[in-house]
C-alpha cells in the first residue's frame, strides 16, 4: 500500500530519480547474500517491507521477527557497504501506548506487543548499521487506495450490517499512504 503510493510520489516529484520498486518476489530482505547483491548502485534504500498483521504477530513472532527485524537488518548492512542511505517506516507500536500526548521521538521505546517489538528490534538494527545516514519514520494506522487497512473494513462492513462493532480500547491518527509517501520523498 504504501509502496505503491511512495513509487507514484517520486515519479510526480521534480528531478530525476531512478527508482527501483521491488517486493518479495524479487528481493528477499531476509536473505543477506541478496540484499548484499541488490543495493550496490543505489543512494537511498526506503524500507517498507513490514509483516504488518499486528495480532497474528502473537502467535508468528518469529515469521514477524524475519521480517521486521532481520530484513532491515539486513538491508542495513548491505546500505552500509555499498555506501547507501536507509530509511526504515516504523509504527508507534514501538512505544508502551500508555502516553496522553503524542510520543517525543526520543521517547524511551517500551513495546507491548510481538509487532511492536519485533519493529523496535528493526529500528535498532538500522541505527547500529547506519548511525549517521539513515532515518526511521514512525506511522501509524496506514490506510489508502491499494491494499487492506482499516478504512476499507469499516466501510465494507458499514455497507454490509446495519449495525457495526468495534473495539474502543485504541487511539490513533489515520495516515494517508499518498501523504505518508509524499513526506518520504522530502526527507530522502
Amino acid at each position: 500500500m504504501l509502496g505503491h503510493d511512495l513509487v507514484a510520489a517520486l515519479g510526480e516529484s521534480p528531478g530525476a530519480y531512478e527508482v527501483t520498486a521491488v517486493d518479495r518476489d524479487v528481493l528477499d530482505i531476509i536473505d543477506p547474500d541478496a540484499c548484499l547483491a541488490f543495493v550496490p548502485g543505489h543512494d537511498v534504500v526506503v524500507n517498507v517491507a513490514a509483516w504488518t498483521a499486528v495480532d497474528e504477530a502473537e502467535t508468528h513472532e518469529a515469521q514477524a521477527f524475519a521480517v521486521n527485524a532481520v530484513g532491515p537488518a539486513n538491508l542495513a548492512r548491505a546500505c552500509s557497504a555499498a555506501g547507501a542511505r536507509m530509511l526504515q517506516v516504523s509504527t508507534d507500536y514501538v512505544f508502551a501506548g500508555d502516553a496522553t500526548t503524542p510520543y517525543a521521538e526520543d521517547a524511551p521505546l517500551g513495546p507491548r506487543s510481538a509487532y511492536g517489538r519485533t519493529k523496535a528490534a528493526g529500528e535498532w538494527a538500522v541505527r547500529t548499521h547506519l548511525p549517521s545516514t539513515s532515518w526511521v519514520v514512525r506511522t501509524a494506522w496506514l490506510y489508502g487506495a491499494h491494499g487492506p487497512n482499516f478504512v476499507k473494513t469499516m466501510a465494507r462492513l458499514a455497507a454490509e450490517r446495519d449495525t457495526v462493532s468495534v473495539v474502543d480500547d485504541q487511539r490513533g491518527q489515520p495516515t494517508w499512504t499518498v501523504d505518508l509517501a509524499h513526506a518520504i520523498v522530502r526527507m530522502c
